[in-house]
């Protein structure tokens, strides 16, 4: 079998520290994680945590930056996944309904924005993501929209938006709000359709019956 190496070694600490980090950051909030709490986390010694990291803001700030670019990567593989870009969007929404605002995907959001008021770093390196993945959503978008560049500024807040307000109020069905979304961008409404319910009955057939 073969030697694993030093560096080898290294790299898989790294790693543990950083889902360390990541884990945390939505149980404890951004100043909440600490030295000690990622080493017993990721089950290390915690002189290791400054080994590898000049300090424990590096550190989630590495976490965070991963974490979003790693983030923002899924729904790109819909647009290009689905049969059109209406319904490419449509699943980008539809995507949204496995975050409740208190999930931990959620909340590790909400405290890199916070963070990133607050760090030059974090804020730049989070506006270097978004860019890179509003120039990646714009690629899909040219030629299909009237203005792919601010549509597909729009998508992204909207997105974002759409994960941060759940948790504090109740939102429109997945069908209404891809809808409106896709009118906004320019598409059309389609493919946001809500498909007939199996227990509904046909308006004529009602209709026929009174």
């Amino acid at each position: 079998m073969p030697v694993e190496t030093a560096t080898q070694r290294g790299q898989q600490t790294r790693e543990r520290l950083l889902r360390a980090a990541t884990e945390l950051i939505p149980v404890l909030g951004w100043s909440g994680v600490t030295t000690r709490k990622v080493a017993e986390r990721a089950g290390l010694r915690p002189g290791l945590v400054h080994y590898h990291f000049p300090s424990v803001d590096d550190l989630l700030t590495e976490a965070a930056l991963a974490f979003t670019r790693s983030a923002l990567t899924g729904p790109l593989h819909l647009l290009d996944d689905a049969p059109d870009l209406a319904s490419g969007i449509v699943a980008l929404v539809e995507a949204l309904d496995a975050y409740t605002g208190q999930d931990e995907a959620s909340l590790l959001m909400v405290e890199a924005y916070l963070a990133a008021t607050r760090d030059a770093r974090l804020r730049e390196g989070m506006a270097a993501a978004l860019a890179e993945f509003r120039a990646a959503v714009r690629e899909r978008l040219a030629g299909q929209v009237p203005d792919a560049d601010s549509a597909a500024a729009l998508l992204g807040a909207v997105l974002d938006g759409l994960i941060l307000h759940r948790s504090l109020a109740p939102m429109p069905t997945t069908a209404a709000t891809a809808a409106h979304l896709l009118r906004m961008i320019g598409l059309p409404t389609a493919a946001a359709e809500d498909p007939a319910s199996p227990d509904e009955e046909p308006s004529s057939m009602r209709e026929g019956e009174s």
